[in-house]
């Protein structure tokens, strides 16, 4: 920018430049001039009454408050429907450079405060007492039955979203297995909501049964031979919470926050827990720990090369003689970037 920045600035939005516009918003985070990119985000979105396509503009900006600026411009962008189209939940991108003791006075939208507030617990934050007023489904403290979940890295302009630890480990050459008898299941319904993303806004496949059997049998419903190793329930959790907060090959992603939220869900399901009205508090949690720890977690796969988004998982019942199998699989068209 040259001359007078605010001239300089509204050319720019009667221009509805948004290369040079982004170059714009580059350089004013490097000189922390925050209140000028609030400022600018406010007139993209007025320019776009006028016919001017700014809005991703105006949306890059939020995410840029979101993730560098200080505690109270980042906490103001935090409302419904905000960051769509940003690299992921605005609550997660604030709560991955800001603590919640900085964020928590500046919150206004108690929607947000709940998310902001799961993501720092899953960050490692205890927050026991520390909420007071925000709405809550989870224990604000992670349980010593958790994993440490897979954590988003983002970025000015890009994010990598990491897989858990156990989801690179090499699975054994696959064999022919035998499948058991399927069992319609309410169960089957929490697992598959873990990665509704997947098949309603992605290109995603997912096939999930029930049966009354071993874990191999329930595999052996869903393909003829595979792969299956035993896995701990905290890996599992890890798993499932990951697939839960991605949005897979094109969806929007849900945020690390939802996907706690979806491996508790499908955990207390499968272990028959009813889920407590008025969330999920200490006793329940031990519960829900205790629930998950007498199941059985597998990982499976087949010969097929795992790329894009896959999450193969099995649970046996070994009190009930019951067991579910997922198989959830999602990918980029080739050539697609």
């Amino acid at each position: 920018m040259h001359g007078d920045p605010a001239t300089d600035l509204s050319g720019l939005v009667d221009a509805a430049d948004v290369d040079a516009l982004l170059l714009a918003v580059d350089e004013l985070c490097a000189r922390v001039e925050w209140d000028v990119l609030v400022d600018l985000a406010r007139r993209c979105r007025d320019a776009v009454e006028l016919g001017k396509q700014l809005c991703p503009v105006a949306e890059h900006i939020d995410y840029r408050l979101a993730y560098q600026a200080p505690a109270r411009y980042a906490a103001a962008v935090l409302r419904p429907g905000a960051g769509r189209f940003a690299l992921g939940p605005l609550t997660e991108v604030a709560a991955s450079t800001h603590d919640w003791a900085s964020l928590a006075p500046h919150l206004r939208d108690p929607a947000s405060a709940g998310a902001v507030a799961q993501e720092r617990v899953i960050r490692g934050e205890d927050l026991t007492g520390r909420a007071p007023g925000v709405p809550v489904e989870l224990s604000l403290r992670l349980e010593r039955w958790e994993p440490r979940y897979a954590l988003p890295t983002y970025r000015d302009r890009s994010a990598t979203f990491s897989h858990p630890e156990i989801a690179g480990r090499q699975l054994p050459p696959p064999a022919a297995l035998r499948p058991a008898p399927v069992a319609p299941d309410d169960a089957l319904r929490a697992l598959c909501d873990v990665v509704e993303t997947w098949t309603s806004q992605s290109s995603g496949r997912v096939e999930a049964l029930a049966v009354e059997g071993p874990a191999e049998g329930a595999v052996g419903a869903l393909v003829e031979e595979a792969a299956i190793v035993p896995i701990a329930p905290a890996e599992a959790l890890a798993l499932l919470q990951w697939a839960g907060a991605s949005g897979g090959a094109y969806g929007r992603r849900r945020g690390g926050a939802a996907g706690r939220f979806a491996a508790w869900w499908a955990g207390a399901a499968l272990a028959r827990l009813d889920w407590p009205v008025q969330g999920a508090g200490t006793v329940f949690a031990a519960a829900l720990g205790a629930g998950i720890d007498k199941l059985r977690w597998y990982r499976w796969g087949t010969a097929q090369p795992e790329t894009g988004w896959v999450l193969r998982l099995a649970v046996a019942d070994p009190a009930e003689g019951r067991a579910w199998a997922l198989q959830a699989v999602d990918s980029r068209d080739e050539g697609t970037v």
